[in-house]
């Protein structure tokens, strides 16, 4: 459920906002199209990077 927000969320952005940071993990930054590789390829990271967006009520 929360990965298909996160697709939603992404076809809606305007392409400039793709590159703003919405996660920090282990201190390393993540833009939107970071996490949509991750979270695509239902990466460990990807994971963590969702989790982390739902945290923060990004999603």
């Amino acid at each position: 459920m929360a990965k298909e927000k996160f697709l939603k969320a992404y076809a809606n952005l305007p392409e400039p906002e793709r590159y703003q940071v919405i996660a920090v993990i282990d201190g390393k930054t993540y833009s939107w199209n970071a996490a949509f590789i991750e979270i695509t390829n239902e990466t460990k990271l990807g994971k963590s990077i969702l989790s982390k967006i739902e945290e923060l009520g990004i999603l």
